[in-house]
């Protein structure tokens, strides 16, 4: 996996390992646009790879999209959070009654010269303060619908792993890698 956060490699690397994959962290230049789309941002990460591998390699990317600022921040996540991080976030939601949005994860898989691309998603709500000392990101600050009221920085990695974007995607992937051996 191409990917400088250990965060992300270490959920991704936990769920490959419900298929018996042993994802390995990959070092190199990672070139990342900014692009309106996480499919645009993974698929040129791994189209201008300077690596020569002939092993698969993957990159993931991923976002939170709230759904009263249409989508923001989606694919500037990262930059949103290091610029404002979650009390800003919180200071836009403020008196907000509706506080929807969603986590989307996009993996890109290179075999060769063919590109995949697998994602996952999850639905929930922004949450009023910031709540939990695990996972990263906006975990702390968001609730998924299919929890029990915790936000993602209240859970384990592995009850995190049971419902997130992230899990999705990779247990995609998982699954066609399985139907579809390297050659």
């Amino acid at each position: 996996m191409l990917t400088g956060n250990q965060n992300k490699f270490k959920e991704g690397r936990l769920t490959l390992s419900e298929f018996g994959y042993d994802l390995r962290l990959l070092r190199g230049e990672k070139i990342e646009i900014q692009a309106e789309n996480l499919e645009e941002i993974a698929k040129h990460s791994l189209e201008r790879i300077s690596i020569n591998d002939p092993r698969p390699i993957i990159s993931e990317e991923s976002g939170l999209f709230i759904e009263r600022y249409g989508g923001f921040p989606g694919p500037y996540s990262s930059y949103t959070l290091r610029k404002i991080g979650l009390t800003g976030i919180l200071k836009l939601m403020e008196g907000a009654e509706d506080r929807r949005a969603y986590y989307k994860s996009v993996i890109a898989l290179k075999q060769g010269c063919d590109l995949r691309l697998f994602q996952g998603s999850v639905w929930g709500r922004i949450s009023q303060e910031p709540r939990g000392e695990g996972g990263f990101g906006y975990d702390p600050i968001f609730i998924p619908d299919e929890g029990d009221g915790r936000t993602f920085g209240e859970m384990t990695i592995d009850e995190k792993n049971t419902i997130s974007h992230r899990a999705r995607a990779f247990r995609m992937l998982g699954a066609w890698l399985k139907s579809n051996p390297a050659r």
